[in-house]
């Protein structure tokens, strides 16, 4: 078995290769973004798994993106894409051979991280991946009501919402999205050329999507939802909103959307506060709570010193990475935001898997849940509790990038 990376030349063996392991053809292009597979021919770099006698059984790929980690600060994430092993040379290492070759070429680029979506939550763990930020569904009936707010409660700034077609509107979702990219942890680029062949979620339906777009009172664009309607079932599959008043505003307008009976929010980040704003609490039905970016830290001390810090303190952690073979103990001071992560031999507060670090590092899961589940080691009274207080994030992670 040879793992290898792609030329241009081999660009159409690569993609019928991913067609033929995912048994999926080549979508017909529509209106809203030409199917879920048009993706696989922006990727970045790429892998081919081929036999001794040269015949392609496996591929896999990424893309270059940026991630917003807590604190601000950006760091390049490849986001990790079209994996897949043809149904004849499954269990025969053609995977684990494609995943160590990757990991290694991304560390000799320099990468402290990579990101995926897994596409089933068994495969990526014994590679060192790790769920790193959530997402659920919340379904509302059409016109749903809202409690009033309190009489001493701020106003939210005026604001104005129209609609527009999703095709004609890609510009200005470009802006929107990368301004509240920058803000939110968890979030991913997006590059141009992706805006330019209509980027986001798959389309949700075959009916054409429709953008609601908000405008500070200024006339800034500063929040949108993209939607579709079909069979009184309004869909929407992204909302991008500058705060939670402009996060409302767009809620409200699609809830008094005509021929809907009921209004899908496809990816609310769990916790948020729309719920809660309803009169009749029951109303908003959550659902498909799941797993949505996962995190593989490739240069733990690069990555740990890379985030931002809410609390200062010391943590001796003892990481475990049994798929590329090592360990090692680092200390993490962290002083007025800012980590200093180093070699230690100091005696562990917490011994854990690279993939566990992976779940724990954009702060949307806390150690002590891990320490819980028997996934992580306390090795002291009030070691979980004190990397709580570190991992933790005032505002969660979340990540609505579909790759």
């Amino acid at each position: 078995m040879d793992v290898r990376p792609t030329t241009e030349e081999d660009l159409g063996v690569f993609v019928d290769t991913v067609h033929a392991a995912f048994a999926r053809f080549p979508e017909t292009p529509d209106e809203d973004g030409g199917g879920v597979f048009w993706s696989v021919y922006e990727m970045d770099r790429a892998l081919l798994a081929e036999t001794a006698d040269g015949r392609p059984v496996g591929t896999a790929a990424a893309y270059s993106f940026e991630l917003t980690l807590p604190g601000g600060a950006l760091l390049p994430a490849p986001g990790v894409t079209a994996v897949g092993v043809l149904p004849s040379h499954r269990r025969r290492g053609v995977l684990r051979a494609m995943m160590r070759h990757q990991l290694a070429d991304l560390r000799a680029r320099g990468e402290a991280l990579a990101v995926l979506l897994a596409s089933e939550a068994t495969i990526y763990g014994r590679f060192g991946y790790g769920p790193a930020t959530f997402t659920q569904r919340l379904t509302l009936p059409s016109g749903a009501a809202f409690t009033a707010p309190r009489p001493d409660a701020p106003a939210p700034a005026p604001g104005t919402v129209e609609v527009l077609r999703r095709a004609d509107c890609g510009p200005l979702l470009e802006e929107v999205y990368d301004r509240y990219r920058r803000t939110q942890p968890g979030a991913l680029s997006r590059p141009h050329h992706w805006w330019e062949r209509r980027a986001g979620q798959p389309p949700v339906s075959a009916a054409p999507r429709y953008v609601a777009l908000h405008r500070a009172a200024d006339g800034t664009p500063d929040g949108y939802a993209s939607y579709a309607l079909a069979d009184g079932v309004l869909t929407v599959d992204e909302t991008i909103a500058a705060d939670d008043a402009v996060f409302t505003a767009l809620a409200r307008l699609l809830l008094d959307h005509d021929l809907a009976t009921r209004v899908v929010f496809r990816h609310v980040p769990p916790g948020h506060p729309l719920r809660l704003r309803l009169a009749d609490f029951r109303a908003g039905e959550p659902g498909g709570h799941t797993d949505w970016l996962w995190v593989r830290l490739l240069d733990v001390p690069r990555a740990l010193a890379a985030r931002g810090w809410e609390a200062d303190g010391t943590l001796v952690l003892d990481v475990d990475d049994p798929f590329l073979g090592e360990r090692a103990r680092h200390l993490l001071t962290v002083r007025d935001g800012t980590a200093v992560c180093a070699p230690t031999d100091r005696e562990p507060d917490l011994s854990l898997d690279v993939a566990d670090l992976g779940s724990l590092y954009l702060g949307g899961t806390a150690p002590s849940a891990l320490v819980r589940a028997g996934r992580v080691r306390a090795h002291r009274p009030g070691a979980a509790d004190h990397a709580d207080a570190l991992f933790r994030t005032a505002r969660p992670p979340h990540c609505l990038h579909w790759f």
